[in-house]
């Protein structure tokens, strides 16, 4: 869609971890394929839950998502 959703920059010296941006991207994938209604955690890998998004959520999302 042309949308922006996520930026890294880092200078040179620092490596980087593919596998964090391929799961990133599958995260971004995974909320723009439900329009928002689910919400992906630190980590979150494909198969695994999701959360629901709301105020509800907020500073409780620990113990919503338990791995």
């Amino acid at each position: 869609q042309g949308i922006v959703q996520a930026l890294s920059v880092l200078p040179p010296p620092v490596g980087r971890d593919v596998d964090e941006i391929i799961r990133q991207i599958q995260a971004l994938q995974h909320i723009e394929a439900t329009q928002g209604a689910e919400a992906t955690p630190a980590n979150w890998e494909p198969g695994q839950a999701t959360l629901k998004p709301g105020p509800d959520l907020v500073g409780k999302v620990w113990k919503e998502w338990k791995p």
